[in-house]
């Protein structure tokens, strides 16, 4: 996509998570902790968020379909060839424990592929953005860009994905330790047989995503519910790292803006590592 539009983004994911951090940093403030329809938690911080990423993303050409945003008729979003994919605070129930991992996630999706991606860690102040065409970054240690910065002049500041140093011996699983899934050890089991050590390593949010973008994962078994808007900039950030996040039990590769917003079952997979049938569910 155009670099200046996703320069728009990624200042939107930025001052989206001073906004969270407000919030969050606060000892005084009131999360305002809902319920959602399907009995998810929502919070001040997701609203604030939200808003100033749709105000942002406002002056680009394209829609945004988010988490918090107004649900648009399933009519309307089938027009939609190009459009933004939005979850402007993953990690929720992460953000009311205080933990840290939560982030900002903002996707490009084009013809129901993501073709672009940022997503911001607020608290690490860490900085994920990628392109399809001109590969995956990751920037430490920011909280807003200086004035005069140009896209091409963050890239050179910034470490691309995936990371050399990152390489390891052990096959490393990202699956949560105290709550697998079936499907989950039995994925961890197939690849026990298959290597001689696996790792497994736990996070929140589209860090999951990260992890295996960076290098630091061989793959992440998903056998458990998730949105279009918990993977998307996670999963451009994969592609333009190298992987990719196929459907279990399938080669073909995650689609959005979808009639049903739900994900199918999926398994990401950095470049090292390709989809096989011992891979499937």
């Amino acid at each position: 996509m155009d670099k200046n539009i996703l320069y728009v983004a990624i200042q939107a994911a930025l001052k989206a998570g001073a906004e969270i951090m407000r919030v969050y940093t606060d000892p005084n403030a009131d999360f305002e902790i809902e319920k959602k329809a399907d009995n998810s938690p929502l919070t001040v911080a997701d609203r604030k968020s939200h808003a100033v990423i749709a105000s942002m993303l406002a002056d680009t050409p394209y829609p945004v379909l988010s988490e918090e945003g107004k649900k648009m008729p399933q009519e309307e979003r089938m027009r939609w060839n190009e459009l933004w994919v939005v979850d402007p605070l993953d990690g929720t129930k992460e953000f009311i424990k205080r933990n840290g991992e939560f982030t900002v996630n903002i996707a490009y999706v084009k013809n129901g592929s993501p073709e672009a991606g940022v997503i911001y860690v607020p608290v690490k102040r860490q900085l994920y953005f990628a392109d399809t065409e001109w590969g995956a970054y990751k920037a430490e240690d920011i909280q807003e860009l200086k004035e005069g910065t140009t896209i091409d002049s963050l890239i050179a500041d910034c470490r691309r994905l995936p990371e050399p140093g990152n390489r390891h011996d052990n096959f490393v699983i990202v699956a949560s330790r105290s709550h697998l899934t079936p499907e989950t050890q039995a994925y961890i089991d197939e690849m026990s047989k298959k290597h001689d050590k696996v790792e497994t390593v736990s996070s929140g949010s589209s860090l999951k995503l990260c992890l295996v973008a960076e290098g630091k994962a061989d793959a992440y078994p998903r056998f458990a519910p998730t949105m279009e808007w918990d993977t998307a900039a996670g999963h451009a950030i994969v592609r333009a790292a190298g992987g990719e996040v196929y459907n279990a039990g399938s080669d073909k590769p995650l689609q959005y803006n979808k009639e049903d917003l739900l994900n199918p079952w999926f398994i990401v997979l950095p470049a090292t590592e390709r989809r096989t049938d011992s891979d499937e569910r």
